[in-house]
């Protein structure tokens, strides 16, 4: 083979693979055109979709008013230190995880001034349960920390200042166990739109916020952030939407609605200044209605507390402490009642014939029943009293032989028939329903048949009678009204008509008989009631003293009911303390002050009216 030939053929390999290396890098710049531009939208669209988080915004709680616009429970706002642990995820195992997080909240402590408390354990849960909502580090930051944040915010990637609405119960503890408390609500991740981030939402845990949640909660919205290579980044702009060339903006989250409740900021303050330092319970109800003017707890906790956060340890001292703060013992505290169930016993005798204003029986200081004496308060005796006189003087002897004329059963269906030993129906979770007994009750709990001794201690509210301060509220309420059983309303109706349960068709003569009796507890000057009496007004009532606990260490819960204004009652007063001396002693001073207090502010808003309508007139004649 000549040279010639050898050179011949080596060009022609040399134009073989130029023409490959020609057509590769013609494959390669219509690939790359086809990347950049021919599919500029698709893979620009893909890889902003890597960037980009949808957040769910949570929607501003509702306010809680009274019945005239006062805010109970409202909201502000708390500027935190939030950790979002998705954008500082390490590969492996969590720990890893935990170990970038607790590095970089070192880090922010000591830029920021702030003491750590965020423990290991504490970044563990929140990744177990709340992976997907900020890591809510420090709260309540101020001006000072916020100025240091924003010199120093570039360093710390996955780290943000967020703004969380905070609930504010402005008067404390004031009707806290009706309004209840927040919680953190649990992220829903089965919504039709899935987010990357759950921002920090309450929820109602108990009382109205709890039972009214649906409607206080607002209507969440939803943002898309973008993150980049330096971190969790915000984009103040609008974004773009990556699909169809549409335009996407923030989804505003709307507020609930506010909730109007049938209380009165005024009377619910009176109620609770006359339990300080006591343990008990009082409800204060419109009979014309139903509607609760007030109801309170002693003793009482702050709700605000809850809200800002409380350590286990806190949370646990304030569901199981002594004095049980969090019950609320107007509905779930269940007591004996004592002397204030002998109305119940009168109008059963009065309608089924049993007794008359002119039924009398003889007390001696006591009642003898076979071997058991059933002691009156009054050692000396009554003597030979009506009626009349024994509601006035609470004789337990009376009503011993009054209960015995009359017989259990018509007393368990006048008790059942006016709501005890069942729920009212109040719009608040965690009602008792209390205790009736009768005969088969005591068949299938106690293995035994009913006894004289046992209509005996049933007539004067003593055994297994047990009762809930809201029931007897409701009870009176029907006194008061003359015989209409109303459903106890704490949510405000549109209108002023109330739930009517049952009727209770009494003669005009029984309600005279009870309510004249119940009148001279108050106003006559031997009356068990007499220390409640307020001048310009006059009221009826009934005192009560209930026993309790064993033999060996007897103690007493006294008990006060009032209605007043005695012709045109408006207020139904109940009251109970534990550990009390007894009614007339403990309840009725401060009944007193209450009323006092209750008619002192219906008479300022009438004259406020008063002057309004005035103004109004005189516009009218100028113009």
């Amino acid at each position: 083979m000549t040279l010639s030939d050898i050179f011949a053929r080596e060009f022609t390999r040399i134009r073989v693979l130029l023409a490959m290396m020609i057509a590769a890098l013609i494959f390669l710049c219509i690939f790359l055109w086809q990347l950049q531009v021919f599919n500029v939208r698709k893979y620009r669209g893909s890889v902003e979709k890597q960037s980009v988080r949808r957040v769910r915004l949570p929607g501003a709680r509702g306010n809680i008013l009274d019945r005239n616009g006062v805010a109970l429970a409202d909201n502000r706002p708390s500027y935190c230190i939030a950790v979002y642990i998705e954008e500082l995820r390490q590969p492996g195992r969590w720990d890893k995880t935990i170990d970038k997080v607790e590095k970089v909240i070192n880090e922010l402590s000591e830029k920021l001034l702030l003491e750590k408390r965020i423990t290991r354990e504490d970044i563990r849960k929140h990744i177990k349960s709340r992976l997907y909502m900020p890591f809510l580090v420090w709260r309540d930051i101020d001006d000072a920390v916020m100025a240091r944040w924003a010199e120093s915010n570039a360093k710390f990637p996955g780290v943000d200042i967020y703004v969380e609405p905070v609930r504010v119960y402005p008067d404390g503890q004031l009707a806290a166990h009706l309004l209840g408390y927040v919680g953190k609500a649990d992220p829903n991740q089965n919504e039709e739109e899935p987010y990357h981030f759950y921002m920090p939402e309450m929820s109602g845990k108990w009382g109205i916020e709890a039972v009214m949640n649906d409607t206080l909660a607002g209507v969440p919205g939803g943002r898309l952030i973008c993150v980049d290579a330096s971190g969790y980044k915000r984009r103040d702009k609008r974004l773009q939407a990556f699909e169809q060339g549409t335009k996407i903006g923030e989804r505003l989250a709307r507020s609930g609605n506010d909730v109007e409740l049938t209380l009165d900021v005024g009377i619910q303050r009176l109620l609770e200044q006359s339990l300080t330092n006591a343990t008990g319970a009082g409800v204060i109800m419109d009979p014309r209605n139903g509607d609760i003017l007030a109801m309170t707890s002693s003793p009482g906790f702050d709700p605000n507390r809850i809200s800002e956060g409380l350590s286990k340890h806190e949370w646990d001292e304030l569901r199981t402490g002594e004095d049980n703060p969090m019950i609320n013992r107007a509905i779930s505290g269940i007591y004996p009642p004592g002397s204030i169930f002998k109305p119940v016993v009168v109008m059963a005798a009065l309608e089924n014939n049993k007794a008359g204003e002119g039924t009398f029986f003889h007390c001696p200081g006591y009642f003898q029943l076979g071997n058991v004496r059933f002691h009156c308060w009054s050692k000396e005796g009554h003597g030979s009293i009506n009626l009349r006189k024994a509601i006035e003087q609470s004789c337990n002897a009376y009503f011993c032989q009054l209960g015995l004329s009359c017989g259990h059963e018509l007393i368990y269906d006048m008790a059942s028939n006016l709501g005890f030993g069942q729920k009212t129906g109040v719009d608040l979770g965690m009602e008792m329903t209390g205790l009736v007994p009768n005969e088969s009750w005591k068949k299938k709990v106690m293995h035994d048949g009913w006894r004289k001794g046992d209509t005996c201690n049933f007539s004067i509210g003593q055994g297994a009678l047990c009762v809930t301060p809201l029931q007897v509220a409701v009870f009176l309420s029907a006194i008061a009204n003359g015989g209409n059983v109303y459903r106890p309303r704490i949510i405000k109706a549109k209108d002023d008509n109330g739930v009517l349960v049952r009727k209770m068709n009494w003669s005009k003569e029984s309600l005279r008989i009870l309510r004249n009796g119940m009148h001279d507890v108050i106003q006559s000057d031997t009356g068990t009631g007499k220390r409640a009496r307020i001048p310009d007004v006059e009221m009826a009532g009934k005192t009560g003293t209930a026993e309790y606990g064993p033999k060996t260490a007897r103690k007493k819960n006294a008990w006060m009911i009032v209605f007043a204004p005695f012709d045109k009652p408006r207020y139904a007063i109940v009251m109970v303390i534990e550990e009390g001396i007894s009614g007339g002693v403990t309840i009725a001073p401060r009944i007193r002050e209450i009323a006092q207090g209750v008619f002192t502010i219906e008479k300022s808003k009438t004259t406020a009216l008063e002057s309004k309508h005035a103004g109004a007139w005189s516009r009218g004649m100028d113009d």
